[in-house]
């Protein structure tokens, strides 16, 4: 079966493409203009083993806001769709990521209903910029924009950690991981993986 979601997005903000193979091998080929969350979702792409593309042009000039979240929301549509009617996948999956003093984890269920929970982030996330581009206030921007456009519950924790990069990247990976496992396949299960027969 073919899993590959393709979406685009223009507004007057950005201009946004987002290609992803959920049964891919992490070929990611990645350029928003805002360069550390090249670094987040190209990290995304590798460890969730998703063949992804992403470009984008943003205001950026202005704020890297507008190209952050707008990727998000694309690639929340992208991965949705991608998932098709989700028979025969495992449905829930979590990952504890650690990068040296940071713990993150990440839980999601591809329910269809959207819900997204950020939890353990230090305080000094809401003012920090990461390389000169990318503030770490956005990271609960972009997971909740991934969960509801992607119509996913998703629950990130930061259990420790003292770097904003280490802890955001954490983040990216912990959810990466945790998407690969619900997305892959069970062997076990033949058809949709819910009592109510749809998700």
């Amino acid at each position: 079966m073919n899993r590959i979601g393709r979406v685009e997005r223009t507004t007057k903000e950005s201009s946004v493409v987002v290609e992803i193979d959920l049964d891919g091998a992490g070929k990611v080929d990645v350029s928003t203009g805002v360069p550390f969350y090249d670094h987040m979702l190209t990290a995304f792409g590798a460890h969730g083993m998703f063949d992804l593309t992403v470009h984008a042009k943003g205001d950026i000039e202005i704020d890297a806001h507008h190209t952050v979240e707008d990727v998000a929301i694309v690639l929340g549509e992208a991965f949705g769709k991608a998932l098709g009617d989700k028979r025969g996948i495992r449905r829930f999956g979590d990952a504890w990521i650690p990068m040296d003093e940071t713990l993150a984890h990440a839980a999601v269920d591809v329910s269809g209903r959207p819900y997204c929970v950020l939890t353990g982030e230090p305080e000094m996330m809401t003012g920090f910029v990461v390389g000169n581009n990318y503030p770490t206030v956005l990271n609960r921007h972009v997971f909740e924009s991934l969960a509801f456009h992607a119509r996913i519950a998703l629950h990130v924790r930061v259990i420790h950690g003292r770097d904003p990069h280490h802890i955001t990247e954490a983040q990216y990976k912990a959810v990466a991981r945790a998407l690969r496992a619900a997305s892959e396949s069970d062997p076990r299960q033949q058809g949709i993986p819910s009592t109510k027969g749809t998700l």
